[in-house]
């Protein structure tokens, strides 16, 4: 997952090579069934369903965890899996057990495969990197001084890990192994380590070559609440409540409440910032209901979804595409290589992810785009893995990459629209109650008093 840069709220760009090698349609493409006069449930599924083949089919074949991106451009070659990507495949996996895609035995045994691998992968404190050679479970550097931890990325994939724990509950020989093993990864994270000899942030990276060297402190509004309701989580390593509160909660761009189209945004940037801002962090944090001392998140989330949507259809700088029909920006690929698509870095490009993830906020206007996207630029987006990453209709480029980080909100945000599965799955793990308890988090699912 790219890192979120402090002043542009967009991913570090360590990409080179990239745009020539998206120039390049998939030809094989077009050649995916595509069934026609579907109703809205039956495209639900179908999307839902052909999305989660990215993760199954396509999941690295040693460790089982989910590949960076469909191709290899960008110089990333066949081994790079992702962590973050990975934590959206697994609760990807739960949806597909549930849906009868593949038995709960193949469920279990695929998450054990990857949590045995990560037993004896390179972590830092507990710490996962960003990227791991799927076949052999070292690092692969992110750019020039990522070597080491990251916190985000490991947030990530605990939100995941976490949520399976709460699914796998039978008592049989895989299931108890499996729960067994995540509770010792979970159990082993050093969150504290992170405050960097106890001051009152989080820090993303860490790495024994290099240190605290990046120094990127985890500030919010952005993708990361996840990550401090973890740390505050930690049965063994937790952080304290100040550290949110003094560190992730203060920053020029925490606080709004400036209306945009006539629309209040409570957090964040100027009209939001890209969509995953309300993806990421959702995907097990039930947002419905969910408040703290600065935010009810089912507001934020839902208003920043509209916002977005009526920035693309009010389309100042006048891109060709852009209506009711076709909206969502967010972080993705593009005509340039990778950017963080918002209102306030447009480049023409939609993202099928954005509208498609944002199904629980805005379920009515998700399904006119998902419908647009299917029925009518279906033969240009609709491949083997569902949607590609992005399209621009204006300069006539569309994408042939699936990328990790973008295919597995779709399946579980909108799984949490139709069922709240994961979101049940999720809230009911009892360390996270704890922590959202410890930072004063608010919800009609958080029972009951925090431990010390």
């Amino acid at each position: 997952m790219k890192k979120l840069a402090a002043l542009f709220f967009t991913f570090c760009l360590f990409l080179p090579g990239g745009v020539q090698a998206q120039k390049k349609r998939n030809s094989a493409q077009s050649t995916v069934s595509r069934p026609q006069n579907l109703s809205d449930e039956q495209l639900l599924d179908l999307v839902q369903k052909q999305t989660f083949k990215y993760f199954w089919d396509f999941g690295h074949p040693v460790s089982g965890m989910a590949r960076e991106r469909s191709n290899t451009s960008f110089d990333y070659g066949n081994e790079v899996v992702t962590t973050g990507g990975t934590g959206f495949g697994v609760m990807a996996i739960i949806v597909a057990a549930e849906r009868g895609w593949i038995t709960r035995q193949q469920a279990a045994e695929r998450t054990l495969k990857i949590v045995n691998f990560l037993q004896k992968a390179d972590m830092f404190h507990g710490v996962f990197p960003h990227w791991l050679n799927g076949a052999t479970g070292k690092v692969i550097r992110f750019s020039p001084k990522d070597d080491g931890g990251d916190l985000v990325e490991t947030s990530f994939l605990f939100q995941g890990l976490l949520t399976s724990k709460q699914y796998f509950t039978q008592n049989n020989p895989i299931e108890n192994q499996l729960r067994n093993k995540i509770q010792g990864l979970w159990d082993g994270i050093e969150w504290n380590w992170h405050t960097q000899g106890g001051q009152n942030v989080l820090y993303w990276h860490w790495s024994p070559n290099n240190g605290w060297s990046m120094n990127h402190q985890i500030r919010g509004w952005n993708e990361c609440l996840i990550t401090y309701v973890l740390a505050a989580a930690s049965p063994r390593y937790s952080i304290s409540p100040q550290v949110y509160h003094q560190g992730y909660a203060t920053s020029n761009h925490f606080r709004n409440d400036r209306e945009y189209y006539n629309i209040k945004l409570p957090l964040g940037f100027d009209y939001g910032g890209p969509l995953f801002f309300s993806h990421y962090s959702f995907l097990g944090l039930d947002p419905r209901g969910l408040k703290d001392n600065y935010a009810d998140y089912w507001e934020q989330n839902k208003n920043h979804t509209l916002i977005n949507r009526a920035y693309c259809l009010d389309n100042p700088k006048k891109y060709k595409g852009y209506s009711a029909n076709s909206w969502g920006l967010t972080a993705s690929d593009s005509h340039r290589g990778y950017a963080a698509h918002s209102p306030t870095e447009d480049l023409g490009v939609i993202t099928p992810t954005a509208a498609l993830s944002a199904f629980p906020y805005t379920p009515e206007y998700s399904m006119q785009a998902l419908k647009h996207f299917y029925n009518n630029l279906g033969d240009k987006i609709w491949g083997e893995y569902g949607f590609v990453d992005a399209f621009s209709e204006h300069h006539n480029w569309y994408a042939n990459s699936y990328l990790a980080i973008d295919q597995g909100p779709i399946i579980v945000m909108i799984e949490n629209y139709r069922t709240g599965l994961l979101w049940k799955l999720f809230m009911a793990n009892p360390d996270v109650q704890n922590g959202l308890k410890k930072l004063n988090f608010k919800s009609d699912k958080i029972q009951g008093e925090a431990s010390k």
